[in-house]
């Protein structure tokens, strides 16, 4: 009888155990942690604050156009740091296309694949699968998503026409959430 009685009590606790986890793992957002920095230390601080002017790179695209980001621009940005093998990033592209293209007027959208930490190959692939529409850069050594700090993937900079950081978003939102930041961002 005792036993009966433990075994319940164990059962109950594992199904609030469940629950919990469930309810704070849909709270937060998905990431994956990538090594980076010097000596392959993790990052612990990740990316550049809201209000800081977003640091210059430039980068060609994979048409062969070289894309810039530095100062006042036409549009809105948000540069999208990602690597192929990230399942947050699988997740996160038809969403992030998609939106691109609705906002295509006010928001310009840079893919940026952090290659140091991925295959060029792979990161092909990936572009094709998900039919990416917005331009899609190689970062072969890092260093761009170094100079922004990059501890995560998905990251993505929300970059004012100002060229001014609006906010970092490390990990997966959910597509409304993600347009309801895009319409804040934007104006729209």
């Amino acid at each position: 009888m005792k036993t009966a009685r433990t075994i319940q009590i164990a059962i109950v606790v594992l199904i609030a155990a469940l629950v919990i986890a469930a309810v704070w793992r849909d709270r937060h957002p998905q990431t994956v942690a990538v090594m980076g920095g010097q000596g392959g230390k993790l990052l612990l601080e990740a990316g550049f604050k809201a209000g800081q002017l977003a640091p210059a790179f430039s980068l060609n695209g994979t048409d062969g156009t070289t894309y810039a980001v530095g100062g006042p621009r036409d549009k809105a940005l948000i540069v999208n740091f990602w690597a192929s093998w990230c399942d947050p990033c699988k997740q996160e592209a038809p969403d992030l296309n998609a939106l691109s293209l609705k906002y295509k007027d006010v928001l310009e959208v840079y893919g940026v694949n952090v290659t140091s930490q991925d295959y060029q190959g792979n990161a092909e692939r990936f572009i094709k699968k998900y039919e990416l529409s917005f331009p899609v850069m190689f970062d072969l050594k890092g260093e761009v998503f170094d100079k922004y700090r990059g501890a995560v993937f998905p990251t993505n900079v929300l970059i004012g026409k100002d060229g001014v950081i609006k906010e970092v978003i490390l990990g997966v939102l959910s597509p409304e959430e993600l347009e309801s930041k895009i319409i804040a961002l934007t104006g729209s």
